[in-house]
């Protein structure tokens, strides 16, 4: 038996997952197959349910190239287990883009070619002889084996090749053969997101296969058995209906997917072949390399193509969230380029995305050149696509990692481990009274099904529901109910800055031209006749990416307000326009009549007008953070390069002598008071570069010796309602963090603005540098100003202001400054994550500010304070967030578009007010979980203590007491007590995020005590009254009993359930069932009281109040219905004594020993959302408390212990830390080899 090495595919990727290989064994299938026989087929289940021992048991271990089956581990915290068999594919060649000779190519129009296919290859290529290739298919995706890396690989397009720009024009435009595209399709599959949906008896089968049904199915034959043939058919009633919603919810569910995914996916296409002939197609049989045709008209695009000629407008709402149109254009030909100055990069969808059109995007319009089309070559098809991404990741979602489901199951093996004992008393005790076998047996077995309730998924799910028609009605939509519960757990919330905190859009509050390299003074309006055709308002109107649309102005909101802001027009060339010539039409902007000096605007017609033509577009880049224009004013030989973006890169693509002096000082006063700064910049191009030359030059080049034109100043203003939200989580100690694609300084304005930052807090900007020329990476630490108010207005620098003042002020002082927060650029984030894992943790715990950061830098933060033990919240518009809603504990969309499928949350409600309401919601289905949970545990608790203590009198509860007892009281309590509302405010108090905490455990095990001994004092103490003896049908210790109906009772009773212990045991339980409903449900401070709940109250008081009548006034009847017989009036009113009492010490119990002074001297410590991480000394008028505190925690055998939580623990590292928070005009070195005792950083003072 040879072994090997784990392998390990999709390595670094999110589905990454360990691989080994196993060959079927006979002799194990063998011994397999008696084990399932004489189980009687439970193995098979066992097996079923555990893919690990599946494999082990009926496999040897082997290599993977030689495998059979496969067993995958995923290497994540979840370690899922996934069984797939290894498939044989016989094709002409191994490399799906080496096509073989077409003399020997297989007819590949199957998806999934078979070994069939031989034969008709063999048929028609006698000389032939296929080459087999390994397979194995898991989640909708296709693995196959590679010889090179001796290890399983997912193609999934060009991309795999890892061809550059020049490659994808020169090698793969030209469209490939009927030949190729067939040999392709053998291993890409169809161009198809195949979303199956289940036929019902699917379903229905991988339902009841579920272990609790298996459970449940056991426990119906078993009481069957028994002669309980009423409870049997109750509880198979309630377990058809179970499955009946299940199965209607989640053939529901594919069905909504199915047609979502299937709108427009298969449409028919324009194909370039080889030979430059245009054929029609359909989409499912497109592959990666060939090249469509767009029309002009649109489309929905079937695959992920990028594009070789041509421009596109897009619809990605989709992908992105906004609906705002983006043009896409041709990627950049770098071997056309003008001395080949460009650099050839390899092509990547993410790296170059304005020129990729994406699987199910909207294309609206096309831009093309007379004579040639806009072509676009596939890169990826099927479930390798963006869109396929998105369906999988919906498709086979990771579990939710939520502490109450793993406690839960705990928590049921313990009511096992009862069932265990209960399981030998019987046994014990039947043996002892010589009980024939088979009853000992039914009525062992029975103490394990009564242990763990039938209805408790059901009762756990209740309050999920509830909740979410509750969220409903408020406007936010679920996708993901269980995580409901997670929300009540949240800590901190991340939310986006623009169309989050603060309005979507921006207006413009003025412009600041620079003139002979000096700033002038600011202007409000751009609109003037003097400034019409200055380069400044040339810049603005020509730089952007606006499109018209049917008549209507299209494009991003940032380019519409500015181009609004210069009163000039655009038009564009109708497509009949762009057929007369030989090129595309440009845009042409120019300004209105109104804007025209008198003079111009009254001349002749025949006099050329002032208007400029966009010749070439560069769209913006959030890596580069700028775009550029090439225009060209009518009338004039040379053209102009414009360029806007980001202040400080723009400042660097110009010559320094057009920069002003004090451009840093001017900017910083702006963005220091929230304002959004874009810069403008200008350049005359050479006289040489002709409209064709122009399409053909790289970027680096145009964008270059620029002349600095001035600044832009937008006005982003705050949400009404973001500053009210923001200071309720800060009173209920949730912190809040900002996490934006924006301006450092403008970022720090605007969470000072808004409550994030308290203005007497301090705000430490770090400052990361990638290691340079030998030096090792850094960190260089300074603090942010002061509000801005206390700016100065002598345009001195405030920072080394404040340096000089924190440099008076002692070491001592600085490190007790306790409220101080951090803010660094994702620049910074990405230098610290990769050169200061230790420190990154220390820096979240403080980290407030998170500016310029990319998407996949908001899913590494979240990442990082999820892994200090945050529930991470994530609240965004869904442009460029969908990664961090996904990854947060509790992701919540501001967005109702396409895009919203990958949050768990959607809000209708465009701000931030949705936040308290989920994480009020979320808290009482939390603390409702909690409540239905002890309460199930209880029920089934006491139900068993009366069936053990009546099984040592040989007696058990009857039929139909079963039946009233989980039908009438417990799913009546379970399904009214789930209904109290939220509490209508948001407390600093976190509810447990697990059943395994000491105060839950507490109040479960002193409600069993109570429980247990009322019952057993009722139990007893019956046996002592004078009129007590063994009952038979003829007793009559009741006056009012009529002796008449028991002289036609049988006098044969199987079950002996008709005796004076059961009939007292059935009373007290009933009670104690309502008693321990109304004193776990618990209000205020994460629910309304249980009086606001109507039908909690009804029910409750209906139910107390026909036990009380039956138990007091005879029903012939009911008591024959019941199985009940007639005591004396004392001893029901002793029972009546003995309820009351319970009552009381259940509720002093809950609410006086465990809330007020348990939960207050002794499990304080264990709570773990505290305002602010470090807690403050004890004042002199607490040490009675202390005392009290210490006196109780030594009863309880109390040690003090660290708090639970990564963040907590690491915050009292830092208390005692002298060299933290760091102190200014430091510098944190990364050391190049790292010690244990230092960590991988040390901090030196600067000179």
């Amino acid at each position: 038996m040879e072994k090997e090495a784990l392998k390990v595919v999709n390595r670094g990727e999110e589905d990454e997952m360990d691989v080994s290989g196993y060959r079927l064994c006979r002799w194990k299938l063998a011994i397999v197959g008696v084990g399932v026989v004489l189980t009687g087929g439970f193995l098979l289940l066992l097996l079923y349910w555990m893919p690990e021992w599946c494999v082990k048991s009926t496999c040897t271990r082997t290599t993977i190239r030689e495998a059979e089956v496969l067993l995958l581990r995923s290497t994540d915290e979840f370690k899922r287990w996934f069984r797939a068999k290894v498939h044989v594919m016989l094709a002409p060649g191994k490399n799906p883009f080496d096509c073989p000779d077409s003399r020997t190519v297989v007819n590949g129009h199957t998806p999934h070619p078979a070994e069939n296919q031989t034969e008709d290859c063999e048929r028609k290529h006698s000389e032939y002889q296929p080459v087999q290739i390994r397979y194995f298919t898991l989640h909708s995706t296709k693995y196959y084996w590679n010889d090179m890396i001796q290890n399983f690989e997912v193609l999934k397009g060009l991309e795999d090749l890892g061809v550059k720009c020049s490659s994808v024009h020169d090698d793969h435009s030209k469209g490939l053969t009927e030949d190729e595209q067939d040999y392709r399709r053998l291993f890409f599959g169809e161009n198809e997101i195949a979303v199956k949906v289940p036929s019902v008896f699917k379903l229905l089968i991988k339902e009841v296969l579920n272990p609790f049904y298996v459970f449940q199915l056991f426990s119906i034959i078993l009481w069957t058995a028994d002669g309980y043939y009423y409870y049997a058919l109750a509880i198979v009633i309630m377990s058809v209906i179970s499955i009946t919603t299940s199965l209607y919810t989640i053939k529901k569910q594919y069905v909504m997917l199915h047609d979502m995914v299937a709108t427009h996916s298969i449409v028919r296409v324009s194909v370039c072949r080889a030979n430059n002939v245009i054929e029609e197609a359909m989409s499912t049989e497109l592959v990666p390399g060939d090249v469509m045709v767009i029309p002009a008209n649109g489309t929905i695009m079937p695959c992920d193509a990028v594009l070789v000629s041509g421009t596109c407008i897009v619809n990605e709402s989709m992908l992105t969230g906004e609906s705002v149109p983006v043009t896409k254009t041709n990627l950049p030909n770098p071997s056309r380029s003008a001395k080949g100055t460009e650099e050839d990069e390899i092509y990547s969808s993410e790296l170059h995305k304005r020129h990729t059109l994406f699987c199910g995007t909207n294309v609206i319009q096309t831009r093309f050149y007379s004579g040639e089309l806009v072509k676009a070559v596939v890169v990826t098809t099927g479930f390798s696509t963006s869109k396929g991404r998105l369906v999988r990741s919906i498709l086979y979602p990771k579990p939710t990692d939520f502490k109450l489901y793993r406690d839960a199951y705990l928590f049921m093996l313990c009511l096992v481990a009862v069932a265990g004992i209960g399981f030998i008393y019987t046994v014990v005790n039947s043996i002892m009274n010589k009980v024939p076998v088979p009853t000992i047996i039914i009525e062992s077995l029975d103490i394990i099904t009564i242990t763990v309730p039938p209805a408790l998924p059901a009762a756990m799910t209740v309050g999920i529901v509830y909740a979410q028609r509750r969220l409903k009605r408020i406007g936010i939509f679920c996708i993901s109910p269980q995580r409901i519960n997670i929300c009540g757990q949240l800590n901190l919330v991340c939310f986006d800055k623009t169309g989050t905190l603060t309005e979507d859009g921006l207006d413009l509050w003025g412009i600041q031209m620079v003139e002979n390299s000096s700033f002038l003074l600011s202007e409000t309006h751009a609109c003037k006749e003097d400034l019409v055709k200055s380069q400044f308002v040339a810049c603005m109107a020509t730089c952007h990416s606006l499109t018209k649309i049917e008549g209507e102005l299209s494009g991003d909101p940032l380019d519409l307000k500015m181009f609004a802001a210069t009163g000039w027009i655009l038009e564009e060339a109708t497509e009949e326009e762009t057929a007369l010539h030989n090129r595309i039409m440009p845009t042409v902007v120019k300004p209105s009549k109104q804007l025209l000096p008198e003079a111009e605007a009254s001349a002749d017609q025949d006099m050329p007008s002032y208007e400029m033509g966009i010749v070439r577009q560069f769209p913006f880049s959030s890596a580069l953070q700028r775009m550029s224009v090439v225009a060209r004013l009518l009338g004039e030989k040379r053209m102009d390069a414009y360029l806007k973006g980001a202040p400080e890169v723009v400042a660097s693509l110009c010559k320094q002598e057009t920069v002003p002096h004090n451009f840093s000082e001017v900017l910083e006063g702006y963005t220091k008071q929230g304002f959004r700064v874009i810069a403008l910049a200008h350049r005359k191009l050479e006289s040489k570069l002709s409209w064709h030359k122009v399409q053909n030059v790289s970027r680096d080049t145009i964008e270059s010796n620029m002349q600095f034109l001035g600044l832009i100043i937008m006005q982003n203003k705050l949400k009404a309602e973001t500053p009210g939200v923001l200071a309720d989580l800060r009173r209920a100690c949730i912190r809040t963090v900002m996490v934006t694609g924006d301006n450092m300084l403008t970022a720090i304005s605007v969470a000072r603005d808004c409550g994030m930052v308290p203005p007497q807090d301090r705000i430490i900007i770090a400052d990361a540098l990638p290691p340079k020329d030998g030096q090792t990476a850094m960190i260089n630490w300074h603090y942010a100003d002061n509000p801005p108010e206390h700016v100065s207005a002598t345009g001195s620098n405030p920072e080394e202001v404040q340096i000089r003042l924190e440099e008076e002020s002692s070491g001592a002082a600085l490190h007790s400054m306790e409220h101080y927060h951090f803010a660094m650029s994702g620049k910074s984030f990405a230098v610290i994550a990769e050169h200061f894992q230790d420190l990154l943790q220390k820096l979240v715990l403080h980290g407030t500010v998170f500016a310029r950061m990319a998407p996949d830098q908001k899913t590494q933060l979240v990442e990082a304070l999820q892994s200090v033990d945050y529930y991470v919240g994530m609240c965004g518009d869904g442009a460029n967030d969908c990664g961090a809603l996904k990854r947060a504990h509790s992701g919540i969309s501001l967005s109702e578009l396409e895009a919203s499928v990958a949050s768990p949350f959607t809000s209708r409600t465009p701000n931030i007010s949705c936040v308290p309401s989920l994480i009020r919601e979320g808290r009482a289905a939390l603390i409702t979980s909690f409540c239905v949970f002890k309460f199930m545990a209880l029920y089934s608790i006491i139900q068993y203590l009366s069936v053990t203590l009546l099984y040592s009198i040989l007696s058990n509860l009857g039929d139909f007491q079963f039946l009233f007892i989980d039908i009438a009281i417990i799913l009546v309590i379970v399904f009214t007590m789930s209904l109290n509302p939220a509490w209508k405010e948001l407390v600093s108090e976190r509810p447990p995020s697990g059943l395994i905490s000491r105060p839950l455990l507490f109040s479960v095990l002193m409600q069993i005590l109570v429980c247990l001994g009322f019952q057993t004092l009722a139990f007893l103490w019956v046996k002592h009254q004078p009129w007590y003896h063994q009952w038979t049908p003829s007793s009559n210790v009741c006056s009012l009993y009529n002796y008449s109906l028991l002289q036609n009772e049988t006098n044969h009773d199987e079950h002996n359930i008709k005796n004076y212990e059961n009939t007292t045991l059935f009373f007290i339980s009933s009670f104690q069932y309502l008693i321990v409903a109304i004193v776990f449900s618990k209000g205020k401070p994460f629910r309304q009281p249980s009086y606001k709940n109507l039908p909690f109250l009804i029910s409750s008081f209906a139910l107390y109040a026909f036990i009380l009548f039956i138990m007091f006034y005879r029903v012939d009847a009911i008591d024959q219905f019941l199985e009940i017989v007639c005591v004396p009036y004392q001893w029901r009113v002793t029972m009546l004594l003995i309820i009351v009492v319970n009552a009381v010490v259940s509720v002093l119990t809950e609410n006086l020993i465990l809330d007020i002074i348990l939960r207050k001297f002794v499990f304080s410590r264990d709570k773990q959302g505290t305002c602010g991480i470090t807690s403050a000394p004890p004042a002199p008028q607490q040490g009675v408390d202390r005392w009290g505190e210490r006196f109780l925690s030594f009863l309880c055998c109390q040690r003090r212990r660290a708090p639970k939580a990564k963040y907590m623990n690491l915050a009292q590292e830092l208390l005692v830390d002298p060299d933290w928070p760091p102190k200014p005009k430091t510098t944190t070195e990364a050391r190049k080899a790292p010690s244990p005792e230092n960590g991988s950083y040390q901090i030196i003072s600067a000179t």
